[in-house]
């Protein structure tokens, strides 16, 4: 089973940066996703960004884009999202998450493996 640890949440101010990390245990395949989602209380858990192994493609929301970069460091089995601008909006949990296979990399309920979530809050 694959374990995954987020660090890297806080407070910033709006206009500022954060950097989340998403440490994983070693998959048993070298073809996963891992991707990071975000829910704010009373809704639904939000795609923010993806990337694949082995090809390192990236994805991202639409309202990150621009913004946000998603970023893995495969010795380390590490996924990064660098988040600048950062607005109110993008205040949320934020959770990463993994899965070996499934199409749509923005669905939750494809993703298998999820970590505890790291809280990020925007203050004006």
């Amino acid at each position: 089973e694959v374990q995954l640890v987020e660090s890297g949440g806080g407070l910033v101010q709006v206009g500022g940066s954060l950097r989340l990390s998403c440490a994983a245990s070693e998959f048993t395949s070298a073809t996963y996703a891992i991707a990071w989602f975000r829910q704010v209380p009373g809704k639904e858990r939000e795609g923010v960004s993806c990337i694949t192994s082995p090809s390192g493609t990236t994805y991202y929301a639409d309202s990150v884009k621009g913004r946000f970069t998603i970023s893995i460091d495969n010795a380390e089995n590490t996924v990064y999202l660098q988040m600048n601008s950062l607005k109110p909006e993008d205040t949320a949990v934020y959770y990463c998450a993994a899965k070996y296979w499934g199409s749509r990399w923005y669905l939750a309920y494809e993703y298998h493996y999820w970590g505890q979530g790291t809280q990020v809050t925007v203050s004006s």
